[in-house]
């Protein structure tokens, strides 16, 4: 039995996933920001899974939920940081950033940094990448600027790729961490809003989460990205590879985690 900690697990592709992890008798702890969601989600999944509320879009409110679950848990197996955002009526967080680098990006990188003491050595971490990813404009990601929502999106997608891949390099001893696009257009509420078509089979995306975490063959490849579309490890985009663009993401990452008034630990 495994312990794993997945995010955005009331709907779509985290829903699905924790139903099956569940169902293979794991402890599960699932996250969610709408606290009816949540418990709704949590009685639909085997094992009485423990449940974390916090919005990834305020980053103390994250900090807080890191701590409970270090509270409660010696040891995690798995961190599937699965929660995303693409289309939404408020795109400026109270934090002057866009809602897409604060949740797709900025927030996974404080929970994977804070829950890192407690993740097994040979353990994973999946940050969901997607297909979608554009140069990233580390000015926006400082500070709030107007973009489509796809431009968002595409370039908060890049920037967990790139960190992903930094942070799999510095801890090359475990646990391992990965990006893994699920696969695209899949029939989760984001598609739905933001492209309006109902999508291709979400089981697609959750049965790759569920491998990645029972496979240890999928642990091997620490910083890598996992393109569920072409069912391999890809190439990472050279702009997620760059080193001298990877050092500056990772300063402004820890510098807007530092002005929020939060260390790790």
């Amino acid at each position: 039995m495994k312990t794993i900690f997945l995010t955005g697990a009331t709907d779509g592709i985290g829903f699905v996933a924790a139903q099956s992890l569940g169902a293979l008798g794991h402890r599960l702890l699932i996250h969610g920001r709408d606290p009816q969601k949540l418990e709704q989600a949590s009685k639909k999944i085997a094992g009485t899974p423990e449940t974390y509320l916090a919005d990834l879009a305020n980053l103390e409110e994250v900090k807080l939920m890191c701590q409970e679950i270090k509270k409660n848990v010696k040891r995690l197996d798995s961190v599937i940081n699965n929660a995303g955002v693409l289309k939404t009526g408020r795109t400026r967080t109270t934090s002057n950033r866009d809602i897409r680098f604060e949740v797709n990006t900025v927030a996974p990188y404080l929970i994977t940094r804070e829950l890192l003491p407690i993740i097994d050595s040979d353990g994973i971490v999946i940050n969901l990448s997607s297909a979608a990813q554009r140069p990233v404009d580390l000015r926006a990601l400082r500070e709030f600027k107007d973009m489509s929502d796809m431009e968002a999106y595409a370039q908060s997608k890049l920037a967990i790729t790139a960190w992903s891949h930094a942070l799999g390099r510095e801890f090359e001893d475990g646990p391992c961490i990965v990006s893994v696009n699920p696969g695209s257009l899949l029939a989760t509420k984001m598609v739905k809003e933001g492209f309006g078509i109902e999508g291709n089979d979400v089981n697609i995306g959750s049965d790759i989460l569920v491998r990645f975490v029972n496979d240890p063959e999928y642990s091997k490849r620490t910083g890598g990205y996992f393109d569920n579309d072409s069912g391999r490890f890809s190439p990472i985009q050279e702009a997620a590879t760059d080193d001298a663009f990877i050092d500056e993401l990772i300063k402004d990452l820890d510098q807007i985690i530092a002005e929020a008034g939060l260390h790790f630990g």
